[in-house]
């Protein structure tokens, strides 16, 4: 007999399918809007309006809009053509600073692993230590570990860093051959195209005063989501001999219930056990499929004041399968 997992990978096989019309409005009322902000920010500002660099704040939210439709390109999913996801995923990806090739395969094997306590590290999954294994590290490994899971190095200064420096270089890809390599250079050029006739149209200060900005809200925002859609008390780990694909995304991922305009702006991402279910599933199917089969809402759901609670879980307990705090790995395990 399949798996309560397994049955509803076969379930939703019917919302599995792209549609390209519903896939072009979605980019069209993605990417325009973005284009009218950034501009009508400038022209404010060019006005003598500095107020209007506020701004920032939803063109930062459009920007991960426009990252979820190239997340959606990677899986293929956006689109019913490979090279028509490709080719929009990688025009895409110079707005988001975000080497598309690369980032595919990175993603891709954090799908192939998610929730394996054996593959942890694989992919773009954020690092999680177990509790025996924080215990046994070194007093400088733990200053280490304690630092990156610091909510302003998570959501701050790691964004950034991953953004403008990371996506840049690839460093960490040196094994995987060329092709992480030519991915994040030909984006770099991408970039540097459209950053410099921008810095040429309307001068460097306020090019840097509204882009910068609106990067770094999109960037936080992007890892808070990611962080969110695993990071949570009832999550799902466990090693390889225990470990199938399906239940380790089913369980492993939460349904992020958030106000329908947060929805919008994020893509449906929030829905994140059934994209890791079936990720071939485009974004704008999934609020269809809670529609059509609502018992999938209560599992792993979380709202937006539970969410801020996840923010202290660092440390997975193998003996009570949780993700539990510093303090509580004292006691609990």
């Amino acid at each position: 007999m399949p798996s309560t997992a397994q049955t509803w990978f076969q379930r939703l096989a019917p919302y599995r399918t792209a549609q390209d019309g519903r896939a072009v409005f979605e980019l069209l009322i993605t990417l325009l809007p973005f284009l009218a902000l950034w501009a009508g920010i400038w022209a404010f500002m060019q006005a003598g309006h500095y107020w209007a660099i506020i701004g920032f704040i939803p063109a930062g939210g459009l920007i991960v809009r426009l990252f979820i439709i190239q997340h959606d390109c990677g899986h293929q999913s956006m689109f019913r053509h490979k090279k028509v996801n490709d080719w929009i995923g990688r025009f895409i990806g110079i707005l988001t600073l975000t080497p598309y090739d690369h980032w595919k395969r990175s993603h891709a094997l954090h799908h192939a692993g998610s929730g394996n306590l054996d593959r942890r590290g694989i992919g773009d999954d954020i690092l999680t230590l177990t509790v025996e294994e924080y215990q046994a590290a070194s007093k400088w490994a733990r200053f280490k570990y304690r630092l990156y899971r610091h909510p302003l190095v998570m959501f701050g200064l790691g964004p950034a860093y991953v953004f403008f420096l990371c996506n840049r270089l690839p460093l960490g890809a040196m094994k995987n051959g060329i092709k992480p390599w030519a991915s994040a250079l030909l984006t770099n050029l991408g970039v540097a195209v459209l950053y410099g006739v921008l810095i040429w149209a309307i001068g460097w200060k306020i090019f840097v005063l509204i882009q910068i900005p609106t990067i770094l809200v999109g960037a936080s925002i992007g890892v808070w989501m990611f962080y969110v859609q695993h990071q949570f008390d009832e999550t799902h780990w466990s090693r390889t001999g225990d470990w199938d694909r399906e239940s380790a995304a089913l369980a492993g991922s939460s349904y992020y219930d958030l106000p329908k305009w947060l929805m919008w702006v994020t893509g449906n991402i929030g829905v994140h056990h059934v994209h890791h279910l079936s990720s071939r599933i485009p974004f704008y199917h999934l609020p269809r499929i809670l529609k059509d089969h609502p018992e999938l809402k209560s599992v792993g759901r979380l709202t937006f004041w539970q969410s801020l609670k996840c923010v202290k879980l660092a440390l997975w307990c193998e003996k009570t399968k949780r993700l539990i705090s510093f303090r509580a790995a004292q006691t609990a395990c």
